[in-house]
């Protein structure tokens, strides 16, 4: 009977000029999450686009590099930011975020309860001052307002001296079905460390590498809890050593394919809550 009344309707339809898609037509897009690791030099920026359309901001690189990520973002036609989150207050994270805030709408704002003393951090203040946005502390346990993805903050498990600001980073575990993804700021071996104990959340198949790929960070057990596929390291022309070939040495043991931003530039990471695609600007 249904099949009749199909033939039916499709029949009437031709007749009256109407062009009956067939239903495969009206499948919806597949829901995607797609990781932009954009190239600012010596720092770190994040975008993500979630599966529902939520937009995500993590850190906005260096005084100076805010005008770019802010170009970039209206490049990939974000309106409004759902999610922003300072993983720490050092200059090469934060320095960018007062543009960003400036330029767009911001929900949620999210950062750990440490204070600097620069100017990046100041003008960071008065931009969710002026705003009249609230800082939420970012800690571990804290769960993220990201619809259909499992997007949590792991650490700082712990207080840190004020002098330990790399130890005080957000670090910030998502997964969309089985993608899996892991931001962590500059948290050094300590901080890793007491993720670990913690029994956080880090298994992660895309790592985005801690502080550059400095040796005071990506701790071989840290490594071994986390076994990434992809291992990204955010990092330009610097005066450090990074990433340091101790770093490069664990992420090939560990069978990480590893991609950088000073070689590749903005890196695209796509997944499709199962699989996933890369994408590199050059």
């Amino acid at each position: 009977m249904k099949s009749c009344l199909i033939k039916i309707v499709s029949s009437l339809a031709i007749g009256i000029g109407i062009t009956v898609a067939p239903a495969s037509s009206y499948a919806a897009t597949p829901k995607t999450m797609k990781v932009h690791y954009i190239d600012v030099g010596q720092g770190d920026s994040i975008y993500i686009k979630a599966p529902n359309g939520e937009d995500i901001v993590i850190d906005g690189g260096n005084k100076g590099k805010g005008n770019a990520v802010v170009s970039y973002l209206k490049k990939q036609k974000v309106d409004d930011i759902e999610v922003l989150i300072s993983t720490h207050p050092d200059a090469d994270h934060i320095g960018g975020l007062d543009e960003v805030i400036n330029a767009f709408k911001v929900e949620n704002v999210y950062a750990p309860k440490v204070k600097n003393n620069t100017q990046a951090y100041t003008d960071f203040l008065n931009a969710v001052k002026k705003k009249k946005l609230t800082i939420k502390t970012a800690q571990a346990g804290v769960k993220l307002p990201v619809k259909d993805v499992n997007a949590q903050i792991v650490g700082p498990t712990k207080t840190h001296a004020n002098s330990d600001l790399n130890d005080w980073s957000a670090v910030v575990h998502m997964a969309y079905k089985k993608n899996t993804f892991l931001f962590t700021g500059d948290a050094e071996t300590k901080a890793e460390s007491d993720m670990i104990k913690a029994k956080k959340t880090l298994r992660a198949d895309v790592l985005k590498v801690g502080h550059h790929g400095a040796k005071t960070s990506t701790s071989k057990n840290f490594l071994d809890a986390v076994k990434p596929k992809y291992a990204v390291i955010s990092v330009g022309k610097n005066s450090y050593g990074h990433p340091t070939s101790q770093v490069v040495n664990l992420l090939k043991n560990s069978k990480a394919t590893i991609l950088r931003t000073d070689q590749s530039g903005t890196i695209i990471i796509t997944g499709d809550g199962t699989s996933y695609s890369v994408k590199k600007s050059r």
